[in-house]
C-alpha cells in the first residue's frame, strides 16, 4: 500500500501543533524518508512508522530545519539496535556537509554501527535525476531555486499509476514545473514571496501551469491564517487546494 505522510508541514519556525516540514513516502518495502527536522525519531513514531524500517533517506538541502535531527535519528537507530543498511541519497553540496556533521559526532567510533550508504543525485539542468527505482517506487529529482543547492522531488508509484511532487523550499522556477508534471498530487512551500521562497499565489500559478490534480499547500509559517492562504492560491489555480498539517495522510493507491 502506498502512502504519503506529512510528519511536519510549518516553515523554518515551527509551533507546537507543527513541526518543520518532512515526510515520509512508504511504498511496497521502500520506506522513505525526506528530511529530518528536529527529532525524526519521535516524529516517525507519531506517524505510525517504525524508525528502524526506514530504507532511505533524501536529504533535499542542508538548513538546519531541514537537516537538524539528522545526528539524533541516526544514533536513536543505532542505540535500538538497527542492523538494516540505511541509504541517504541528496546533492554533493548536501551530502559533504552531512558526512560532516556526523563526523562531529565520530560516528566511525560507534561499534556495530549499521551501514550508512550515500549517493549524490546529479545536478542536472534539463530532465529529472533518478533516485530510487524498483516495482514499486520511481523517485526523481531536480535542482529547484533556493538560496543554497536544494532538491526537489517527484514520487511515481507504478501499481497505481499515482504521482505526488514535492517543491522543497524553492522560488517559482522551471524545474518545479517539470518535478510536478501532470501529477496528481503537488505539495509546495508557500512560505512567502521572498528571496528563494514562494508565496501561495505563486505555488498555485506553479501547479495551474503543471496541470496538477490537488495543491497542498506546505511549509507556511506556522501563525500564518491558513484559509486566506488558500484564498490566494485558488485565485489563479483551478483544483483543489489544501492546507497540509502535520500527520496528515495522502493515499498512493
Amino acid at each position: 500500500m502506498g502512502k504519503v505522510i506529512l510528519l511536519g508541514t510549518a516553515s523554518f519556525i515551527p509551533s507546537v501543533e507543527a513541526d518543520n516540514t518532512h515526510l515520509a513516502i512508504l511504498a511496497g518495502s521502500r520506506k522513505v524518508l525526506v528530511d529530518t527536522a528536529t527529532n525524526p525519531f519521535v516524529s516517525l513514531k507519531r506517524g505510525g512508522i517504525e524508525p528502524n524500517e526506514i530504507t532511505d533517506l533524501v536529504l533535499t538541502h542542508f538548513h538546519p530545519d531541514h537537516i537538524s535531527g539528522l545526528p539524533i535519528l541516526v544514533m536513536g537507530m543505532w542505540f535500538t539496535g538497527r542492523k538494516l543498511e540505511l541509504h541517504i541519497h541528496g546533492l554533493e553540496y548536501t551530502l559533504e556537509r552531512a558526512q560532516k556533521m556526523l563526523d562531529l559526532f565520530n560516528i566511525s567510533a560507534w561499534l556495530n554501527l549499521f551501514p550508512i550508504h550515500y549517493h549524490t543525485v546529479s545536478e542536472l539542468k534539463t530532465g529529472l535525476a533518478p533516485i530510487i527505482s524498483d516495482e514499486d517506487l520511481l523517485l526523481f529529482g531536480a535542482k529547484v531555486n533556493h538560496l543554497i543547492p536544494t532538491l526537489g522531488i517527484r514520487a511515481e508509484f507504478p501499481k497505481s499509476g499515482k504521482v505526488l511532487a514535492y517543491s522543497c523550499d524553492t522560488e517559482p522556477c522551471e524545474a518545479v514545473e517539470r518535478l510536478a508534471a501532470h501529477a496528481d498530487y503537488l505539495l509546495h512551500e508557500s512560505a512567502g514571496n521572498s528571496k528563494g521562497h514562494s508565496s501561495p499565489k505563486q505555488a498555485g500559478e506553479t501547479a495551474q501551469k503543471a496541470s496538477v490534480g490537488t495543491l497542498y499547500l506546505i511549509h507556511y509559517p506556522a501563525e500564518v491564517d491558513s484559509g486566506r492562504n488558500l484564498v490566494e492560491a485558488k485565485s489563479v489555480f483551478n483544483g483543489d487546494v489544501i492546507a497540509a498539517c502535520d500527520l496528515m495522510t495522502i493515499p498512493m493507491d
